[in-house]
């Protein structure tokens, strides 16, 4: 990694994903979380205000010191425990079987074995523990041109943005990962071009 995927990057998405539309799909999404979580793409701590007070514990996976930092003042104001606890979303320091939920916000577009990922929160979790996530993707199959755009811009997005990919079938994978989906939907993220903000929310079992 370079200076600026380590001192000035985190320092964009701190802000970029910490305004108040993001915010609201961060409460949807945290809401229902409970006991022992796993926190993959943690960054600057953006999700712990809407942390429930029904976690006993969350183990954050993050690979950047600066973003760690940056979440601060955010972990000073939470009574929910968290330790920064990984740095590889692919390769996971746990035991089988756990994590009771974990938690994905906006994190399965930059991982580079996003598939990797998905097979060891499978590991990481209980038998039905939840997936709760939030992710942006490949655009609805009905928008031929909105996919087209996102293809064509990918290559410059992955270049911005720390590898972030635009073309991501969320959905798909995780059913291929083997979770099972209970709540979905998908829409586009108000304020944001279609191209970056074909969003995906919901939450998947793991068997």
């Amino acid at each position: 990694m370079g200076f600026y995927d380590e001192r000035v990057l985190p320092r964009i998405i701190n802000v970029l994903c910490g305004v108040k539309p993001a915010g609201l799909l961060r409460r949807r999404v945290c809401d229902g979380l409970q006991g022992d979580v796993i926190e993959i793409g943690f960054g600057s701590g953006l999700n712990v205000p809407f942390y429930p007070g029904t976690l006993n514990r969350v183990a954050a996976v993050e690979p950047s010191d600066l973003g760690w930092r940056l979440a601060g003042k955010r972990l000073a104001k939470t009574r929910v425990p968290v330790q920064r606890a990984g740095l590889d979303g692919q390769s996971l320091p746990f035991d089988d079987n756990s994590f009771d939920a974990a938690l994905s916000t906006w994190t399965l577009c930059t991982i580079p074995d996003a598939d990797a990922a998905l097979r060891e929160l499978r590991r990481v979790l209980k038998p039905g523990g939840s997936l709760h996530f939030v992710e942006h993707g490949l655009a609805p199959a009905e928008d031929e041109e909105v996919r087209r755009r996102q293809h064509r811009f990918e290559p410059m997005q992955r270049r911005l943005f720390g590898g972030c990919h635009l073309t991501r079938p969320i959905v798909d994978m995780l059913t291929a990962a083997g979770f099972t989906l209970t709540e979905l939907d998908v829409f586009y993220e108000k304020g944001a071009p279609k191209i970056m903000g074909a969003d995906s929310l919901g939450t998947a079992l793991s068997p």
